[in-house]
């Protein structure tokens, strides 16, 4: 059994990085698109408002490149730091820490990239195609 599932690895890196890239870029979309009201959305919870448009963008540009796998573990690092800043710096303001719902979804984002940035792209990746040697 434990060697079957061994042999899915690859396939389960690339369901992990699709998933949490395509996530992310679909959040990052919704932010470029509209940029005033992200800004103004950043302000009001006491963030720089240009600050949202750096997360859109690299939401959505990191999100593309996950999902293709170049610079994998870049991108997975960054999305790491974004939900760390995301979770302390707004989510958590909403309740006590237990109150997991208040930012479950970042929470899984959390953990999905630093699990993607710990074990890399995977054999389905242009990075594997690209820099066999050096992943």
């Amino acid at each position: 059994m434990m060697q079957f599932l061994n042999k899915l690895r690859p396939f389960a890196l690339l369901v992990l990085r699709l998933g949490i890239g395509i996530i992310f870029l679909t959040h990052g979309w919704v932010k470029v698109l509209n940029l005033n009201g992200t800004m103004g959305m950043f302000a009001h919870m006491g963030l720089p408002g240009w600050l949202g448009v750096i997360a859109g963008l690299l939401e959505l540009v990191a999100g593309v490149l996950l999902i293709v796998g170049l610079f994998t573990r870049i991108c997975a690092l960054l999305f790491t730091i974004e939900m760390c800043i995301a979770i302390l710096a707004v989510h958590m303001k909403s309740g006590p820490w237990w109150q997991v719902n208040n930012y479950n979804l970042p929470l899984a984002m959390l953990v999905g990239s630093f699990a993607i940035a710990i074990l890399g792209p995977g054999v389905a990746s242009l990075d594997f195609a690209f820099f066999r040697n050096r992943i």
